[in-house]
């Protein structure tokens, strides 16, 4: 694959990866009762608006796991064909 074509694909991958772990995030807050949005700086809407960094973060490391996998994958096919 050419070069512009894996960055990209490592670009893309991460945005997406990182808006659905915030986007998990911000639900669970919601499904525990956080709203991040509420006015003023309150305990828990620190606390929420943590969650949505932590899980937007934790989807960007999934990202990076998966694509590591997927070269492993893509080098092992290479080795195998020579």
């Amino acid at each position: 694959m050419a070069s512009a074509q894996k960055m990209l694909l490592e670009g893309v991958s991460d945005a997406v990866c990182f808006v659905l772990g915030a986007l998990a995030g911000y639900g669970l807050g919601q499904a525990v009762g956080i709203d991040i949005f509420a006015d003023g700086y309150s305990g828990a809407g620190i606390v929420g608006i943590l969650m949505v960094g932590l899980c937007g973060g934790a989807g960007l490391h999934i990202a990076r796991i998966w694509r590591g996998r997927q070269q492993a994958k893509d080098r092992l096919k290479e080795a195998e064909a020579d």
